[in-house]
């Protein structure tokens, strides 16, 4: 174990303080607690333990931190600032202000650096998971005898309200069963939450409580650097198959005498003291100051890692040449980059296949993970119903790291937070699958997979009240509109196999932002009089005319998923005025040309029905105020799935009665 230099470090400890002072003090506005409390943490880990190369932020091998508690943002802008990344003095001045690197919590992608956005509490843990997983998958898949490219350590560090979210401790038990020993969670233990002493809240002992998780555990003294080293280095070394807490004991706010060890001292409360702070932490008078001193010893630091880095490079150099083959895979993999064909990669089906969407699922995933060796998938305890179970791909685990079916549990949430984790880390493309009805477990990790741009995909089958005797607790009346109300996010309800196998085409070919996949318990007809290719196609706009009239425009239906059915047999009916579109999403048709869905849907028909079986509210914007929608705009009912449709009417019958009513 390598000296620290506790001068230069205690030091850098009270600087990195005294920026988060004067930058919360500034705009009047931030979290100071973290930042003063867990200050020698930081110091410890950005000028010694902590792997990275501020030139290279993206560096595959590095050393990934998530700070979990992300309301302490202040805490990772100043150590990102001292430690030499692109984020300038300027910049922490700007904390909180419009169109700064360093907004009120870490965001992906706007700061180098910042390896997740977090701030809802706990999913940091959550996707520190996914780090940790997908760095498991990766060393497994890349490393050779001859060369390892990938053995790095991810740290978390996370505060009492991130242990206290359910997500957290779902991910926790998780990371414990999987063995994932390449994960150190800091916990940032200093007895207060925001409203009181944590005593009001919780009473159980932490580190009894991840060694019943199968964790390896350790407390110290959080201002302790010695203490702190010596933790973290065992922590990274020790690849013994378990997960390693470090209880840091510290005191939040410390350095700001009238809050310190208070729940005061959790928000901006602090700041107003902030010039006696500073005088007592032994900076002088100039605001956001850094000292030549600790210039000086993080130039010679950065000096340290850019040669590690140099050497790293080295190695992944002659593992290149070596390895072609897996070389071309992980380069696929960094960019994205899929299979020119990819639906033409996916079988098409017999005209007379009447089955589940969600067994066309099924079949359409051992095409894509054939294709696309990075692709990976898990679901919460329902691979048999979900159906995505990758055939031969092996189960992830500390006997499997290479296994690409994962295996959650009942644990949808941190399923959400973990998948956003690997897709974060950019080297898996990452499925997860329940119920439908259960999308809202997991909802949190979706919207900050929106937030985020993250192409993440979940399978979410028994899409509707078609789930039948389960009754109204399964039945996802209103789960469809509800995601598709979550900005960047799409939601594909596909109406039969060929617009399924788009709709995972779509999914997977996406690159700034997650999909959602809604597919049916229930059999539904196949729309064998519309072109295979055609069908795929559609889904990729979004909306498509599927039948079209054989006179002049009267009326225009439109259906999605399971009830497009209805509205082809309903225009039967109805006469040759009749066109029939199919909106599998409405995300994706809102983002074409408004030449193209004038074609779709023409200004000069107004009268215009859409069905589908949940919510009606978000498609009045389609039909307008003179058209309708046969929706379902109550709770399901307990009976076999066709006597619910019926009773609910979704049928071609309503959809008739409903064109007619409008005259």
């Amino acid at each position: 174990m390598s000296a620290l230099n506790q001068e230069a470090l205690s030091q850098a400890a009270n600087e990195a303080r005294g920026l988060a002072i004067d930058a919360v003090h500034r705009c009047s506005s931030g979290h100071l607690g973290l930042p003063l409390g867990a200050a020698e943490i930081g110091a410890v880990l950005f000028g010694s333990d902590l792997r990275y190369h501020p030139e290279q932020p993206k560096w595959l091998n590095r050393d990934r931190f998530i700070l979990s508690a992300g309301h302490g943002s202040m805490f990772l802008y100043g150590w990102l600032h001292l430690a030499g990344y692109d984020l300038p003095l300027d910049e922490v001045k700007n904390f909180r202000q419009l169109h700064s690197k360093t907004p009120g919590h870490p965001e992906f992608n706007e700061t180098d650096g910042v390896e997740a956005t977090t701030g809802p509490l706990g999913q940091g843990v959550g996707n520190a998971v996914g780090y940790a997983m997908s760095a498991k998958m990766a060393a497994k898949k890349y490393n050779t005898a001859e060369h390892a490219i990938f053995d790095q350590t991810i740290f978390c560090l996370a505060g009492d309200g991130c242990l206290q979210e359910g997500v957290a401790c779902e991910a926790i038990a998780f990371a414990g069963h999987a063995g994932l020993d390449n994960l150190v969670l800091i916990y940032d233990s200093n007895d207060v939450t925001l409203d009181a002493m944590a005593e009001v809240t919780q009473s159980y002992d932490a580190l009894k409580r991840f060694e019943a998780f199968g964790w390896d555990t350790v407390r110290v003294d959080g201002h302790d650097l010695e203490a702190l080293h010596a933790a973290i280095t065992e922590a990274k070394s020790n690849r013994n198959g378990k997960p390693k807490l470090i209880e840091a004991k510290t005191v939040i706010g410390k350095g700001i005498a009238e809050v310190a060890g208070t729940a005061a001292g959790h928000g901006e409360g602090g700041a107003k003291f902030s010039e006696a702070a500073r005088k007592g932490l032994g900076l002088p008078e100039e605001h956001f100051f850094v000292s030549d001193a600790t210039k000086s010893y993080f130039s010679g630091h950065r000096a340290e890692l850019a040669t590690a880095y140099s050497e790293w490079e080295k190695t992944f150099s002659a593992w290149k040449s070596s390895n072609p083959v897996l070389a071309k895979q992980l380069d696929d993999s960094i960019t994205g980059t899929l299979p020119e064909n990819l639906l033409d990669l996916i079988p098409e089906f017999p005209a007379d296949y009447k089955n589940a969407t969600r067994a066309a699922g099924g079949d359409i995933i051992q095409a894509i993970a054939a294709a696309v060796p990075n692709f990976i998938t898990g679901s919460a305890d329902l691979f048999g119903s979900t159906k995505n179970y990758l055939k031969g791909g092996g189960d992830f685990g500390r006997e499997d790291p290479a296994g690409r079916n994962v295996w959650y549990g009942i644990r949808e949430h941190a399923m959400g937070a973990i998948c956003n984790g690997v897709a974060y880390d950019g080297l898996f493309r990452v499925t997860g699958a329940t119920f439908a009805v259960f999308a809202d477990y997991l909802r949190p990790s979706i919207r900050l997979a929106g937030l985020a741009g993250l192409p993440v995909g979940y399978i979410l089958t028994h899409d509707s009240v078609g789930v039948g005797e389960d009754g109204p607790t399964h039945q996802p009346v209103e789960t469809v509109s509800g995601l598709r109300v979550i900005p960047n996010l799409d939601v594909i309800r596909p109406a039969d196999p060929e617009e399924t196998a788009g709709a995972f085409a779509a999914m997977l070919e996406r690159k700034d932002g997650p999909t959602a996949l809604f597919l049916t318990r229930q059999n539904v007809a196949t729309l064998d009089f519309v072109p295979a290719k055609a069908r795929r196609e559609g889904v990729y706009r979004g909306g498509y005319i599927v039948k079209k009239e054989t006179g002049p425009l009267t009326t225009i239906l439109l259906g999605t998923g399971s009830e497009l059915q209805h509205a082809v047999k309903a225009a039967e009916e109805l006469g040759d005025g009749v066109r029939v579109v199919s909106m599998p999403c409405l995300e994706r048709f809102d983002r074409q040309s408004a030449d193209y869905r004038e074609s779709v849907l023409p200004a000069a028909c107004a009268k215009r029905v859409a069905i589908e079986a949940g919510v009606s509210g978000l498609w009045w914007k389609y039909v307008g105020t003179v058209g309708d929608v046969v929706g379902i705009d109550r709770f399901g009912i307990s009976a076999p799935g066709d006597t619910v449709m019926a009773e609910l009417g979704m049928n071609a019958e309503t959809l008739v009665k409903a064109v007619r009513a409008l005259g």
